[in-house]
C-alpha cells in the first residue's frame, strides 16, 4: 500500500513536470516567433536573409539601419522589459498572496513614473537622468511601503491598503505635474507614462539586461521558499524559512527588475498583472510558474507591440494595448473576488 501511494505521488509529479516543460518549450516558440516578427516586419518587410546578414555585422544599405538601429532594439527592450515585469509581478502575487498585490496596483511603478514626469517637466531632462531617477524613486516607494505595512508584524492586508493610498497620492502629484508642465514637454512625459518601445536604444538598454540577468536566478533560487510563503506566515516559519529575510530578497529582486523596466520602456499597463495568473493557468501547480510568467510576459509585450503597429491605421504604443487587454481582466478579477468575499 505504502509503494503504491508513492508510485502514485511520483506519477503525478511527473505528470506535472512534463506539462511544465510542455509549457515552456512552447511560450519558448512563440517568443522566438514573435522576435522574429519584430526583426522581419516594419514599413518594409526585409528578407530572412538579408536581416540574418545585417544582424552578422555585414553592412546592407537601407537594412543594417532599420534592423540594427531601430527593430533589434525593440525587439530587446520588449523582451527583457516584457520578461522583468512578468516575473515580478508573479513574485508579488504569490508572495503576498493576493492577484491584486503587483508592481501596478500597490504604487511602486507610480513611483518610478511621478520621478520621471518630474525630471521630464520641471528639470527638463531626460535619457540617464529619468532612468536613474526612476529606479530610485522605485526603490524608495517600496521599501515606504513595507516599513509602513510592518507595524508590530508583517500584514499583507496592509501593505496592499498603503500601496493603494500611495499610489493614489502619486497618480495625484503626477496630475499636477502634467498640468503646470512646460507645453513642449508634456508630449514626451506622456509618451513616457503609456508605456512604449519606441525610440529604444542599445546603448540604453545594458542597465536592464544586467538587471533581469542577474536577479532572475534570485528569484528561481528562492522558488522553492516563494511557494512556503503562500501557504502563510507561520506555516512557513515551521517549515524552516525565514521569512523576512527572504521577502525582502524577493522584494528587492523584483522591484529591481520593474525599476530597471520602467526607467527604460516606461509602465507597460497591466502585464506585471496578467503574466501570473495567465502562467498559473496554463502550468498548474506543483512546480514554480516563475520563468513561464516571465515567458508570458514577454510574449504580451511583444505581441501587443505587434498589434499595436500593424493591426490599426493608427499606431498605438504598447502600453494602450496591454490595457485594452488587462482592464477587463481586472473587472472581473475584482467582481469574483467580491462574490468569495475576499474583498
Amino acid at each position: 500500500m505504502r509503494n503504491q501511494s508513492i508510485e502514485f505521488i511520483m506519477a503525478g509529479r511527473r505528470k506535472r513536470r512534463r506539462r511544465w516543460s510542455l509549457v515552456t518549450g512552447l511560450l519558448v516558440m512563440l517568443l522566438v516567433i514573435l522576435c522574429c516578427a519584430m526583426l522581419l516586419l516594419g514599413n518594409t518587410i526585409y528578407p530572412i536573409q538579408d536581416v540574418v546578414r545585417a544582424l552578422s555585422g555585414e553592412s546592407i544599405k537601407g537594412v543594417s539601419f532599420a534592423v540594427n538601429t531601430i527593430r533589434l532594439p525593440r525587439m530587446l527592450a520588449g523582451l527583457f522589459a516584457g520578461f522583468a515585469f512578468g516575473i515580478a509581478g508573479h513574485t508579488f502575487q504569490t508572495m503576498l498572496r493576493n492577484p491584486l498585490a503587483n508592481p501596478n496596483v500597490i504604487g511602486i511603478t507610480s513611483g518610478s513614473s511621478a520621478a520621471a514626469v518630474f525630471c521630464i517637466t520641471v528639470l527638463h531632462a531626460n535619457g540617464a537622468v529619468v532612468s536613474a531617477a526612476s529606479v530610485l524613486a522605485g526603490l524608495a516607494t517600496v521599501t515606504v511601503i513595507y516599513f509602513l505595512s510592518r507595524g508590530r508584524v508583517f500584514s499583507i492586508g496592509r501593505l496592499i491598503l498603503i500601496g493603494i493610498g500611495l499610489q493614489a497620492m502619486l497618480d495625484a502629484v503626477i496630475s499636477y505635474l502634467l498640468l503646470v508642465g512646460a507645453q513642449q514637454d508634456i508630449p514626451a512625459a506622456i509618451r513616457w507614462l503609456t508605456g512604449s518601445l519606441n525610440g529604444s536604444q542599445l546603448d540604453e538598454l545594458p542597465p536592464l539586461m544586467i538587471a533581469v540577468m542577474v536577479l532572475t536566478p534570485v528569484v528561481v533560487v528562492l522558488g522553492k521558499h516563494l511557494d512556503l510563503l503562500e501557504l502563510g506566515e507561520q506555516a512557513a516559519s515551521s517549515l524552516g524559512v525565514h521569512t523576512d529575510k527572504t521577502r525582502v530578497a524577493l522584494i528587492l529582486s523584483s522591484v529591481g527588475m520593474i525599476a530597471m523596466a520602467t526607467a527604460t520602456t516606461g509602465p507597460i499597463a497591466f502585464v506585471a498583472f496578467l503574466s501570473g495568473p495567465i502562467a498559473k493557468r496554463l502550468v498548474g501547480a506543483g512546480f514554480s510558474n516563475a520563468i513561464p510568467a516571465g515567458l508570458v510576459g514577454v510574449n504580451l509585450v511583444l505581441g501587443a507591440d505587434l498589434i499595436g503597429q500593424f493591426a490599426f491605421e493608427t499606431r498605438f504604443p504598447v502600453g494602450v494595448i496591454t490595457g485594452i487587454l488587462g482592464a477587463p481582466y481586472l473587472v472581473f478579477l475584482l467582481i469574483r473576488m467580491n462574490r468569495r468575499g475576499s474583498l
